[in-house]
């Protein structure tokens, strides 16, 4: 059974931390991040149910540590058109459209 677990921060380092850890407690994918207004960045993982709420709880603590967890959340077996909200595929693409020019690239340096 598939599950998504999300460990919400305040701040990137705490997220990036909750990241590592997730990832190294459990057999789990990091599926991707979404950064939010006010500083809050979240972790997205995907993975078994058990597996998906260890990491979780490692997350969480990792982050605790070095931050401030707003928010932590499992959903097991999420209905596929969640999958169809949820910013991060489990492709690891946004779902969200880039605006023209928000983005610099190569060609764009020097001018």
């Amino acid at each position: 059974m598939d599950a998504l677990g999300m460990v919400e921060c305040r701040g990137l380092v705490a997220m990036i931390e909750a990241a590592d850890a997730m990832v190294k407690a459990a057999n789990v994918r990091l599926v991707g991040y979404e950064k939010i207004d006010a500083g809050l960045v979240t972790a997205i993982v995907r993975g078994e149910v058990g597996a998906v709420k260890a990491a979780v709880d490692a997350g969480a603590a990792a982050a605790r540590r070095v931050g401030e967890v707003v928010s932590t959340h499992v959903i097991p077996r999420p209905h596929a058109e969640v999958d169809e909200g949820i910013p991060v595929l489990e492709t690891g693409e946004t779902t969200r459209k880039k605006i023209a020019g928000s983005v610099h690239g190569k060609r764009d340096e020097g001018k």
